[in-house]
């Protein structure tokens, strides 16, 4: 698939078919970890791939509540795989305090951002396009809900950015979102040239 055409095919879904998403393409999306933004080569990313039917329902009635209440339909329940997208700070701490990382006083550098989650929006973007490049539609849902980083098993140190829901939309991708780009602001209101 030509670049521009994955770009398009990316987009937020909350509609997915049960029809389950082959290991083999599964292991496509995760793979994208290893191409991942990650400061200094720190490697913090980690990622869960949930498939079982029994942990995705645990996940759904702790964080899909919150949208049924809004009124939106079961998309969590739905989705045939959760990828649970998490970061480990110390990864950022223990590279930077090596040798090569250290600032002119021998010290790890003042953290201007949190890159490790700077870093974890840019796995989630790149696992996003990987889906989109092998015809499967994405979600995602933040850390909102009390209780699911134990519930997913995610180890202590490692924070929770969110879940990515993944599978085949129960939508159909001809059909144009008019009235999401109606709404789209302007290049001119986004882009500075200079």
């Amino acid at each position: 698939m030509d670049f521009a055409d994955v770009l398009r095919a990316r987009r937020m879904v909350r509609s997915y078919r049960p029809d389950p998403v082959p290991e083999d393409v599964l292991r496509r999306v995760v793979k994208v970890v290893h191409r991942a933004p990650s400061a200094g080569f720190s490697q913090g990313h980690r990622l869960i791939v949930i498939t079982d039917p029994g942990l995705r329902r645990k996940v759904a009635d702790l964080a899909e509540p919150v949208y049924l209440e809004a009124g939106m339909e079961p998309w969590i329940s739905v989705a045939p795989v959760l990828v649970v997208v998490g970061v480990r700070e110390d990864s950022y701490h223990e590279r930077y305090q090596q040798p090569d990382k250290l600032d002119e006083n021998g010290n790890e550098i003042g953290w201007p951002v949190p890159f490790w989650w700077f870093d974890s929006g840019s796995l989630l973007a790149m696992l996003q396009l990987a889906a989109a490049n092998e015809g499967l539609a994405t979600g995602f849902f933040g850390p909102h809900a009390e209780g699911l980083a134990e519930v997913v098993g995610l180890p202590e140190d490692v924070g929770l950015s969110g879940i990515m829901t993944l599978g085949y939309s129960d939508d159909d991708p001809k059909v144009p979102v008019a009235r999401l780009a109606a709404r789209r602001k302007p290049l001119e209101e986004l882009v500075t040239w200079k």
